[in-house]
């Protein structure tokens, strides 16, 4: 445990601290809009596209395990699981469009 925390004390000493020593005095107000913007756009992309995927796996699978049980119904199964995989996509389609609006607009200073 002390390990661990001395190891992450550190890790995170030698990414943050040279950005510090390196940042440029000021004179008027710092913009960080800039960077939490990137930050969001990335974090909300990676999630919405990990979870979409899983979402997508789950539900092909429980299309395959109804339609393994009811082979009549697979026309009607496939037709269902084909339009929820399609609104699970535009999920993740959405969070692109607000990844790409917030990455490329500019922010009001």
């Amino acid at each position: 445990m002390r390990r661990t925390l001395l190891l992450t004390l550190v890790t995170w000493s030698v990414v943050f601290l040279p950005g510090m020593a390196f940042a440029q005095s000021g004179t008027g107000t710092t913009n960080w809009v800039g960077p939490f913007a990137v930050l969001a756009a990335g974090l909300g992309m990676g999630l919405a596209s990990g979870l979409c995927g899983l979402g997508q796996g789950r539900a092909a699978a429980s299309a395959v395990d109804a339609i393994a049980r009811q082979p009549g119904a697979a026309g009607r199964i496939q037709t269902v699981m084909i339009i929820g995989l399609a609104l699970i996509e535009s999920l993740a389609l959405y969070v692109f469009v607000i990844a790409a609006i917030l990455l490329f607009v500019q922010p009001v200073k």
